[in-house]
């Protein structure tokens, strides 16, 4: 069996409803309808017992006069045929009627809704037909006296055998049928137009639903819903800004997924390159050494093992920066941030470098003010940033370069320059210098290897980014801002 959908269980309940209210007001309106019938007629026929028992001769010494209640009942009934004339002992009993051929059901009537009607309870009070057991009837009703002492009552059923019989045909009559087709049609109408209109109002509904299953994760089909915002307005539209707005992160997220799944397709392999060529050079001339160890002088002896440390070194730092890349992108380092003054700590990595610039003939230097902000940080991090940049600057430039630590004070924090007048990095380098794969792919003097891909997470993680300018025809100048203590 096939399961209906939102919209069409909707659909169906609405149509329900729609015709179970429209079954409850027209029940409600022909109820309502024959109650005011009800009371019209017994409030117009409301004095007509009295009127009959204060004029008519019904009872004499002798007892009841059953010849003046047929003549009263034959002049009743020429006037209006619907009604029924009885008279009522003083316990209920029927002891005269009008009835041809006494053609009676009922023989004793119930006096309460005749004590209730003289007492002038609301209008319409039913009571109790003497020739109908199912039906209750409006009826009029007044006590007979004679001799100042209660006798009996005068009871007169408004609507008798003859107005049943009346009304009972009218239901075939041809008004009556095209009354009710008529409000059959303005029924059946109305559930059309309701569902018309239910249908229009779920439209935006059922899009959504077939851009959810057509959804395949690339944003496509999430981006034909509106993407704004939606503060006010229908649920359905506000389902619709959320739903095209988690698409389009999906896609985002899919995309970056994607990339960083390429990348590391690529440093698998960069970092199988980088490793071969160093490892392949330290194998061969640890193997010549083995096999010449006794033709060889002691300078090559010496050369051979110089060469092989350091390749070593090399296949060291290499596997140590990837160690560290990694630990920083684990999620497990967390930056302790302190307050220290940056002027100091520069001197401090000055120090480091001071023999490895003059043995280079490079010159160093520090441009700052004399009034400078306090950082609020993680020193060890922000150390080994400086350390990675100056290291990079002096390894990779050639004799005669100056290299300049630029601090300057701004509003909110401190901005970090580390410029060099050396020969730059290529343009074609620029894009990708801070991803893991193309710095891994660069093996010209000009890359700095992963050592600028762990200055650029250290700085995420210190809530700043590392910056290179662009357009200058030579040398490199990298920048990043600390937030000044508060």
């Amino acid at each position: 069996m096939k399961t209906l959908t939102l919209s069409q269980r909707l659909s169906l309940v609405f149509a329900a409803l729609l015709l179970a209210s429209s079954g409850v007001s027209i029940w409600l309106q022909i109820s309502a309808s024959n109650r005011h019938e009800l009371e019209v007629v017994q409030r117009l026929s409301s004095g007509l017992a009295a009127h009959i028992a204060g004029t008519a001769q019904l009872m004499d010494a002798s007892g009841w006069r059953a010849d003046a209640v047929h003549d009263l009942f034959d002049k009743l009934m020429a006037v209006n045929p619907s009604v029924e004339l009885y008279l009522l002992s003083n316990d209920g009993r029927v002891v005269g009627n009008g009835a041809p051929d006494n053609n009676l059901r009922r023989t004793t009537i119930d006096l309460a809704p005749v004590h209730k009607f003289l007492a002038g309870a609301p209008l319409p009070v039913l009571g109790q037909d003497p020739r109908n057991l199912d039906v209750d009837k409006v009826f009029s009703a007044a006590p007979v006296q004679v001799d100042g002492r209660d006798a009996g009552y005068v009871y007169v059923v408004l609507q008798g055998k003859a107005h049943d019989a009346l009304v009972a045909s009218l239901y075939g009559d041809s008004a009556l049928r095209v009354a009710l087709w008529i409000m059959c049609c303005m029924v059946v109408l109305t559930l059309i137009m309701g569902l018309i209109a239910f249908r229009s109002i779920t439209r935006p509904l059922r899009a959504l639903t077939r851009t959810v299953r057509e959804f395949d994760g690339n944003g496509q089909r999430a981006a034909a819903l509106p993407s704004n915002p939606v503060e006010q307005g229908d649920e359905i539209a506000v389902l619709s800004s959320a739903f095209a707005q988690m698409g389009q992160r999906i896609s985002e997220q899919w995309q970056e997924l994607t990339r960083q799944d390429q990348q590391r397709r690529d440093l698998v392999a960069n970092i199988s390159h980088d490793l071969r060529t160093p490892l392949t050079s330290l194998h061969g001339y640890l193997e010549t050494l083995r096999i010449k160890d006794e033709s060889l002088t002691r300078e090559e002896r010496r050369h051979y093992l110089d060469v092989a440390l350091g390749q070593s070194r090399k296949v060291g730092r290499l596997a140590q920066e990837l160690f560290e890349l990694a630990r920083l992108e684990s999620g497990l380092v967390h930056p302790q941030a302190e307050i220290f003054a940056l002027p100091d700590l520069v001197q401090d990595v000055f120090q480091k470098f001071e023999l490895a610039a003059e043995a280079r003939q490079q010159k160093l230097e520090v441009d700052m003010p004399h009034a400078l902000p306090s950082v609020n940080a993680d020193l060890a991090m922000i150390e080994r940033v400086l350390t990675n940049l100056l290291d990079n600057a002096i390894r990779h430039n050639p004799p005669g370069t100056r290299i300049v630590v630029r601090l300057q004070g701004r509003e909110g924090d401190v901005q970090v320059q580390v410029i060099d007048t050396g020969k730059g990095i290529a343009p074609e380098l620029h894009a990708g210098l801070f991803t893991r794969a193309s710095a891994l792919r660069r093996s010209s003097p000009e890359s700095g290897g992963l050592g600028l891909i762990i200055v650029q997470r250290m700085l995420q993680l210190n809530g700043s980014d590392i910056h290179m300018a662009a357009g200058k025809p030579t040398g490199t100048v990298l920048s990043f801002k600390l937030s000044t203590a508060a």
